[in-house]
Formats: C-alpha cells, sequence, structure tokens
C-alpha cells in the first residue's frame, strides 16, 4: 500500500499512515479542525488504499461520522425588546405577549425554560409567565391611574445552564372607566333676594383620573333661567346668578350640575347644590279688595262692627306682619267722618257713634296696611260707610200749610160735577227708600161721602155731585202715611166752602202778610206782561220796516255802467235831451278803473225836473251828485236785464 487518501476531502478529517518501531503499519483518521454540530451533525466520507502495483489498484471504505452534542450555545430571544399594550380593564389570566428563545443545541441542551427575573413597581404581583411557552398573563387587572408602563426582565435557561436575558415594556391603555369627580370649594346659602345678578354661589372643581379624551370633562347646568356656570381658571368653574331673584315665586332653588368626561360611552357625575333664597321686604301689603263699601243702620249703637278690611303680604317673618290703621286726611282733601276707627291688628272696622242718615248719608275713609319691615312699606284702600235709612221721620206736609190758624179753605161750585179737583195736599219725607214712600187717606170730613183722596198724588176730588143737603163749608183730615215699619204719619187739615157763585166771595180773617203778598205777585205779573208786549210789537214793526226797504230796492233796480267815460256820456246824453226823465245817481269810482270794472248804482232821488240837472240848480243837496236824464226805453231795458251793449256804452 503506497497511499492512503479521503474522497471527496473535507477540512475537518485527514489520513494519516506509518509504521511503528516493532514494524507494524498504522493508519489514523485525524481531526483537523474542530467539529460543530449545529453546522452538520452527520458527516460521511470515503477512504481509499492504492497499492504500488501496475497498474494499481485501490481499496475504500465508508466512514460515516455523527456529532455528538455539547452544550455549547445559549438561548437566543427572538427579540431583544418585547413590547405589548394591555387594556386596563383586561379581566385576571388574559395572555399579555408571548417570548420565545431558541438554543441550537440538542437534547437537554437545548431545552429552555422562562421566568420573570425582574419585576418594576407591582409586576410581580400583575404579571405571571409560562416557563415552557414564555406565555406572559395577568394576575390581576392593571390600573391605568396606578401605572400606565410596566418594565419586565424575562430570563431564558436552556438544560446547560446557558441562559439570556429581554426585556418586557407593557403600556397600559387606558379605559374609561373613572368617572369625573366634583370637588366643592365654597358655597354660599342663604342669598337675599335682592342679589345683583353676576354674583357668585358656589365655586368648584372638576377632575377625571382617566387621559386623552375620558379625561376631557364638560359641566352643564340643568336650570340656566336664575343660575349660570362660568369657567374660572383651569378646571375650576363658578355658579353664579343671572337674573333677579324673587323668593315669593321660589324660595329654593336645587341647582344640579352635571360633569361628564368625553369618553365612549361618557361617563357622568352629579353635585345638587341647595340654594335658599332669605326674604327681603320688597313687597307692600295688597289688599284682597280694591275698595270696601259697609253699611250700617242709622241710629246705630256706639262702636258697633260694621265689617273688616284685609291685606297680605307676600313676605315672610316681619316683612309679612301687616297692622291696620286710618291714613291722615290731606289738607287738600275733604275732611271725613271721625267716627270711624279700625283694629289696628285684625282690620275691624267700627262706627263709634250713632248716625244720622239725614245728616250724614255716606263718608269715606282711606285705611293703611304697613308691614313691619325696614323701611316699612305701606298700601291704602278705600273703605266707603253707607248709612241706611231707618224710618225714623214722620211725613211733612207742606201744602196746605199746617201753621196757619184758620186751616186753608178751598172754594168748591156748587154745580161741580163728580171727580172735580178741589186741592191736592203736598207732603215729603225726609227718609228715603220705601221709607218715603206716602200715601194718602181720608180720615174725617164732614161728609166723608162727598170727597175721596187719592193714595198716590194726594188730590182731593168730589166723589158725587154736589146737593143742596151737604153743609156749606166743610171740614177735612187728610192722613198721610209713610211705607216704613213701623209706618209713620201726619194729618193735614182743610176746610172747603160750596158756593153757587165764586164773584162776591169774600174770605174772612184773611191776614195782612197773606194780602201783602198777593198785591206783590199781581204787580210783578202786570208788570212782566208789559215788557213781553211792548218787546213783542217792537220786533214786528222792526220785520216789517226792514220787509218794505227791501222791496223798494228791489223795485228801483240795477244800472251797470263803465268807469272810463261815464261823466261824459251822462253829460251828452243830457245836452241833447235824450232823456226825458232826470234821475240822481251816486257814483263811486276807484283810480285806474277800467272798462271792465262795473259797479251797482242805487238811486238816490227818483225823480228830479230837467232843468235841475241842466243848470245844476235845485237844492243843496242835490248840486253835488250829476244828474242824467234816461230815456224810456232804456230804462225799460235796464228793469228788464237786456240792456244792449251800445246801450250800455252810451252810457
Amino acid at each position: 500500500i503506497q497511499t492512503y487518501s479521503i474522497s471527496p476531502e473535507n477540512e475537518y478529517f485527514n489520513v494519516s499512515y506509518g509504521s511503528r518501531n516493532n514494524g507494524d503499519e498504522y493508519v489514523e483518521l485525524l481531526l483537523e479542525k474542530a467539529l460543530d454540530r449545529e453546522e452538520q451533525a452527520e458527516m460521511g466520507f470515503k477512504v481509499i488504499a492504492v497499492d504500488g502495483g501496475s497498474p494499481p489498484r485501490s481499496g475504500t471504505v465508508e466512514i460515516f461520522i455523527v456529532i455528538l452534542d455539547v452544550n455549547d450555545n445559549a438561548p437566543i430571544f427572538t427579540q431583544e425588546r418585547y413590547s405589548a399594550k394591555v387594556l386596563e380593564n383586561m379581566p385576571e389570566g388574559s395572555v399579555v405577549l408571548t417570548v420565545q428563545a431558541t438554543d441550537p443545541d440538542a437534547g437537554v441542551n437545548g431545552d429552555i425554560s422562562y421566568q420573570l427575573s425582574q419585576a418594576v413597581g407591582q409586576s410581580e404581583s400583575s404579571f405571571v409567565i409560562d416557563p415552557i411557552t414564555g406565555e406572559i398573563k395577568l394576575t390581576k387587572p392593571l390600573d391605568f391611574e396606578a401605572a400606565q408602563i410596566h418594565e419586565l426582565s424575562v430570563r431564558a435557561t436552556d438544560g446547560g445552564g446557558f441562559s439570556a436575558i429581554c426585556k418586557v415594556l407593557v403600556e397600559v391603555v387606558d379605559v374609561n372607566d373613572n368617572a369625573p369627580e366634583l370637588v366643592v370649594s365654597s358655597f354660599s346659602s342663604p342669598l337675599p333676594e335682592n342679589i345683583v345678578p353676576g354674583t357668585v354661589v358656589a365655586l368648584f372643581s372638576v377632575r377625571d383620573r382617566d387621559s386623552g379624551a375620558n379625561g376631557k370633562i364638560s359641566c352643564a347646568l340643568e336650570d340656566q333661567l336664575f343660575f349660570s356656570l362660568r369657567p374660572a381658571y383651569k378646571n375650576y368653574y363658578e355658579l353664579v346668578t343671572v337674573s333677579a331673584l324673587d323668593r315669593e315665586e321660589t324660595a329654593q332653588y336645587m341647582l344640579t350640575v352635571t360633569a361628564a368626561d368625553a369618553g365612549s360611552p361618557p361617563l357622568t357625575s352629579t353635585h345638587t347644590f341647595t340654594v335658599d333664597i332669605s326674604d327681603v321686604n320688597d313687597n307692600a301689603p295688597v289688599f284682597n279688595q280694591t275698595s270696601y263699601t259697609m253699611y250700617v243702620r242709622e241710629n246705630n249703637v256706639p262702636a258697633v262692627l260694621v265689617g273688616a278690611v284685609s291685606a297680605a303680604d307676600a313676605d315672610v317673618g316681619l316683612n309679612a306682619k301687616v297692622t291696620y290703621s286710618l291714613a291722615p286726611v290731606q289738607p287738600a282733601e275733604q275732611r271725613s267722618c271721625s267716627c270711624i276707627s279700625v283694629n289696628s291688628e285684625n282690620g275691624h272696622v267700627f262706627v263709634l257713634r250713632p248716625l244720622d242718615y239725614e245728616q250724614l248719608r255716606q263718608t269715606e275713609v282711606t285705611v293703611s296696611a304697613s308691614d313691619a319691615g325696614s323701611p316699612p312699606l305701606r298700601a291704602n284702600v278705600t273703605v266707603r260707610l253707607v248709612v241706611l235709612d231707618e224710618n225714623d221721620n214722620a211725613p211733612l206736609v207742606l201744602y196746605p200749610a199746617q201753621d196757619s190758624s184758620p186751616p186753608s179753605t178751598e172754594l168748591v161750585p156748587v154745580s161741580a160735577e163728580a171727580g172735580y179737583l178741589i186741592t191736592k195736599v203736598v207732603a215729603v219725607d225726609a227718609d228715603s227708600g220705601q221709607n218715603s214712600w206716602l200715601s194718602y187717606h181720608l180720615l174725617r170730613a164732614t161728609e166723608p161721602g162727598l170727597f175721596t183722596v187719592a193714595v198716590q198724588s194726594g188730590e182731593v176730588r168730589l166723589r158725587r155731585p154736589v146737593t143742596e143737603r151737604d153743609t156749606v163749608k166743610q171740614k177735612l183730615v187728610v192722613l198721610v202715611r209713610d211705607n216704613g215699619k213701623p209706618a209713620l204719619s201726619a194729618t193735614a187739615a182743610l176746610s172747603a166752602l160750596l158756593l153757587k157763585d165764586l164773584s162776591d166771595v169774600r174770605l174772612p180773617h184773611s191776614s195782612p202778610a197773606t194780602e201783602d203778598e198777593g198785591g206783590s205777585l199781581t204787580t210783578y205779573l202786570i208788570i212782566s206782561l208789559v215788557f213781553v208786549s211792548l218787546l213783542f210789537l217792537i220786533s214786528t214793526v222792526v220785520f216789517v220796516a226792514r220787509k218794505v226797504c227791501k222791496r223798494k230796492e228791489l223795485k228801483a233796480g240795477p244800472v251797470l255802467y263803465g268807469a272810463d267815460n261815464l261823466q261824459s256820456s251822462l253829460a251828452d246824453a243830457a245836452a241833447a235831451g235824450t232823456l226825458p226823465r232826470a234821475y240822481c245817481y251816486e257814483i263811486s269810482l276807484t283810480t285806474g278803473s277800467g272798462n271792465s270794472e262795473f259797479k251797482f248804482l242805487k238811486p238816490i232821488v227818483p225823480s228830479l225836473p230837467p232843468q235841475h240837472c241842466a243848470t245844476g240848480q235845485g237844492p243843496a243837496d242835490e248840486q253835488d251828485f250829476p244828474c242824467v236824464p234816461v230815456s224810456t226805453e232804456d230804462m225799460a231795458a235796464d228793469n228788464a236785464g237786456t240792456l244792449s251793449a251800445g246801450q250800455f256804452n252810451t252810457l
């Protein structure tokens, strides 16, 4: 054997051959380079022996080498740093993440186990790892508000004792699991009802332990009519008044403030402020009626209760305590009756003394109601006291007068028929209403069947014609009775004379005073009649005179003339003798009068002799006026209103 070789050649093995001292030959397979099972676990090749013959011959042998593992590799994690996000509301036992390490060794040397080698904060009690699979699980729910990031260290160890470490970062994701919190810093209650708008009632702050949108808070007030929320600074809010308060309308306000975050779904919290309103004397007493009318009968007993006034005050406490009094009378007002009094506590109205309807029928007083506030407020009301009539006045006979002696005498002709009016009894009653209704009755008479008295009017008439058997002088007594209860009455005595001829009547026992009064009255009547007659006569004469004057003017008729050549035309007509009759006219001209200006001329003297017009001689009062003779045709045309243009121009 000449040589040994390996086929195929490799870098790990080589063949060494030779002979020993004792002559033995040897062949050795030498390891030239260290093996790495992780790179190549098995290896196969051939060893070839070649002899020295010709041709040389060779022999081969196949060698299969199995490389045994040695723990020469430590575990290696797939990542140097692991990170995971976990919702804070994940339940216990949830898998956060799985770590993985590899070891190229085989057998026990390649078996890896995991353990948490180090924990930060509460990580020891919050996480656990599966030593075989490397799953990291939660031992309890995480709290974002307690720790937002958890840092863990995981160690991987193989069977030979080699190990490796990796970092695990667990980020806790916030979940909207915290409702907003409201903390009150200051609060004022009760509030006076006259507090000005804009006053701060409460100061409070809000906070939310969540983050992001879950931690954004908004506040709202349910009732925005009288109160509102106003941001102060940062997360502070002020509860302020926005309008005037009125305790009489609302004595207590329940204000609910709601704080809500922006999470999904949003969480809310509420806080209720109870604001009491204290009273201020801002309400005057108010009477339950705008005015009062009370009635009392005349001749009442002193200090009689006739009614009561009542006023209420919307305030409370002393501000609502009402006292009553009579308001003082102003100097310009009519002084009221001093017979009325009012109880200051309950408003009862009393009449202090008896009243007489005939002297005082009604009166008015002003009652004032005042509260006990500071300053006190008051209100006034008018109380009208009406006195009711009692039948305490008997009828008073006005006619015939009952104080004269003898009684009045009426004349009755014997020829009077039944129903003849003899006289009328006139009476009045100072009472009113039903108490003043009077009725008349015949109480006594010389001949009761001869007379009758009208119940309502008091007229005394003949019931039947007078006969010869009737006494000439009749005496009557008429009873006048009112309608009161009990009824009061009076009597009227009169007499009547039954006469055949009234011209020769002489009434005896006439007093001088009566005669003087009758004579004066007659004189006044005569003077009045004469004055009226004279006035009528004068009016008639004036009216007739005006009618006559107007009629004469209408007969004379108007004459129109031009202003430019009126005088020359009249003079030419007079010289020509074309106007047989002479009229005298009054002329009134204005400076610069034109041909179109005319005036009606009134004749002053209806007719004058021609010589007066021609010579200018005549009466002195006629010489100052121009006299123009006018023809009969022109006069007729003028009177008829048909004067032609030529005739007019000539005139």
